[in-house]
């Protein structure tokens, strides 16, 4: 009877440690497989969505002084929606701006959270004579920062949003950043490099003007390449996200899984799933931990 018994304790305690062993490897093989998901998926910049007041001004400034084209427009008097997608090139292969004008009557509010988008042109000095005379506002002058050579400049379109003048060699990508306030950096680069298979490119420290920022994307070259740069202001614990940056959209080969290894990310550093994927839309929003969102869009396989 005590054999018996004994017999049967060890099969009770072998079986549970079989049961805690697959649990455990099961757990730890769907980690590493989103892991490896993420840093295999094939992933660009499509777009980024800005609100403003008034679509035909902007237009007007962004081909004129910045030399974009406008790809598209889509206009729905009836429902008082007026859109348009601007680029420098064709939107199936570079990163474009799609600008949506706001409800008549509702007042733009740009925020802090949002810092500004990037362009590049071979003549920074040039471009930014350009926009003013054209009348664009110029906020810095084009220049380096003390130890470096990247020559650049900031101006404003109509609606006070900021653009950073970038006097790079030619490139595939002339929109080539968005720019991101974030209260923890930190968390902020595990998170885009974890959940969204960035890699980081640059961080530099500027204490003089009281700020770190660091620069992710999806290659090495970021004078080539179309990147988010998160920027840390020192002390600056909050932001305000105001109604006229909403998002950046990027590609991927499957958005399911792309969410699913999302969803583990967000337990460990935070961020939230916005809206879940479908098999209708195949797209899905995901917030990052300062708010910031990003649209995951499934590409169109070739038949």
């Amino acid at each position: 009877m005590a054999s018996n018994l004994k017999h049967l304790t060890y099969s009770l305690l072998l079986f549970l440690f079989l049961q805690i062993g697959s649990s455990i490897a099961a757990s730890t093989s769907d980690d590493d497989l989103s892991e490896l998901w993420v840093q295999q998926d094939n992933r660009r910049f499509l777009n980024a969505v800005l609100r403003v007041s008034d679509l035909n001004r902007t237009i007007e400034f962004y081909t004129e002084s910045l030399g974009m084209k406008v790809l598209r427009r889509r206009e729905f008097p009836e429902k008082d929606y007026f859109g348009a997608v601007l680029g420098f090139g064709p939107e199936n292969s570079q990163f474009v701006l799609h600008l949506k004008q706001i409800h008549q009557g509702e007042k733009l509010e740009i925020g802090t959270a949002y810092g500004h988008f990037g362009i590049a042109t071979e003549d920074a000095y040039k471009k930014v004579e350009e926009i003013r005379a054209r009348g664009g506002v110029i906020r810095r002058e084009p220049g380096t920062l003390p130890g470096l050579s990247q020559i650049f400049a900031f101006v404003e379109d109509p609606d006070g949003y900021s653009i950073e003048i970038l006097e790079r060699p030619p490139t595939p990508a002339p929109i080539n950043h968005i720019m991101l306030q974030v209260v923890v950096l930190d968390r902020a680069i595990q998170f885009y490099q974890k959940a969204l298979g960035m890699q980081l490119i640059l961080r530099f420290d500027n204490p003089a003007e009281q700020y770190t920022i660091a620069i992710l994307g999806y290659g090495t070259n970021f004078t080539q390449i179309t990147s988010v740069e998160l920027q840390y202001n020192y002390n600056v614990t909050k932001y305000t996200k105001g109604n006229g940056y909403i998002q950046v959209a990027i590609s991927t080969d499957d958005v399911f899984k792309s969410v699913d290894a999302v969803k583990s990310v967000i337990q460990e550093l935070g961020g939230k799933i916005a809206r879940a994927p479908n098999q209708i839309t195949k797209t899905a929003s995901i917030l990052d931990p300062d708010g910031h969102k990003t649209v995951l869009v499934e590409n169109r396989r070739k038949k």
